[in-house]
């Protein structure tokens, strides 16, 4: 390859991983598909691009936050929940990627090799697109995980797409704060709210329904298996990159609501809802309460 075409891949590829674009040069040398599977075994690939992925997917608020507030404690609580979920969702994701494909995709590599791919391939579902293992090889319990990943996304003011981190965080603590019999939803000594709750709910809700509808579409036209669809829907939904290679061997209309989903995804679904409803205006009263039956 030489030095200046090696300097250009990796600015290439240093600044792909940044912005979680998903784009690689790895096909023109290693084949369609292939990304980067042929650094599976490469510590400085496989550690230097994840780490690259994740800080771009923190979001902006949040580089300037640790910067300016090196505490936790005195962090916002935005910082916090990114932070925090962010961690989860990593180490998490690499302890259950590893127990579902140790005997399986990396079954062969030593154990820090088996690692380092299951780090690799915990990060870039959220959201680059880029992978050191076959996609199409790995077990379909793990290529549903890899869903709920892309799914879920990076965080809000980063480089990435999904629901954001932040979405699931709400949930999760209306969820628990519901548990615990309270009225408000409060994490780490603050209260988030009514409002962002709503929010959430909203974004989830029309995410997995844009998602659903597009899937379902795609099952009928396309004819092939649910699995390798909804993977494909919620890939462009995330804006992540990632196939089992189906991308190819879509029809034009396959293709026209893929894209779709891509510009959806990446401005957000409650966005493009709100671009065809007259925005709320002042409340001026107030019905009546009334309670309905949960569960």
């Amino acid at each position: 390859m030489g030095w200046p075409m090696g300097i250009y891949y990796g600015f290439f590829h240093s600044i792909s991983s940044f912005c979680n674009a998903g784009f690689d040069l790895s096909g023109i040398i290693s084949g369609p598909f292939s990304s980067l599977t042929a650094y599976l075994q490469d510590p400085v690939i496989s550690l230097t691009i994840p780490i690259l992925i994740i800080l771009g997917g923190l979001g902006f608020v949040v580089i300037r936050d640790l910067y300016y507030n090196r505490r936790f404690s005195k962090l916002l609580l935005h910082s916090k929940v990114v932070l925090v979920l962010t961690a989860v969702l990593v180490v998490g994701g690499t302890i259950l990627f590893w127990l579902l494909e140790q005997e399986n995709a990396i079954a062969q590599l030593s154990p820090g090799g088996a690692v380092l791919a299951s780090f690799y391939q915990a990060v870039t579902p959220r959201t680059c697109g880029s992978n050191t293992l076959d996609i199409s090889s790995l077990r379909s319990a793990t290529q549903f995980f890899m869903i709920i990943l892309m799914f879920i996304g990076a965080s809000p003011g980063g480089t990435g797409g999904g629901i954001k981190t932040t979405t699931l965080g709400a949930l999760l603590t209306a969820t628990w704060s519901a548990v615990q019999g309270k009225t408000n939803a409060e994490s780490f000594e603050r209260s988030i709210p009514s409002s962002i709750i709503f929010k959430a709910i909203a974004v989830f809700i029309l995410a997995a329904f844009w998602v659903a509808v597009v899937t379902m579409i795609l099952v009928v036209t396309e004819k092939t298996s649910f699995l390798a669809v909804l993977f494909e829907a919620t890939s462009a939904f995330g804006t992540v990159g990632l196939t089992m290679g189906l991308t190819p061997h879509l029809s034009t209309f396959g293709k026209v609501l893929i894209i779709m989903t891509m510009y959806a995804g990446r401005v957000g679904p409650l966005t493009v809802a709100l671009a065809f409803w007259q925005r709320q205006q002042p409340v001026r009263f107030k019905y009546p309460d009334e309670k309905i039956i949960i569960g």
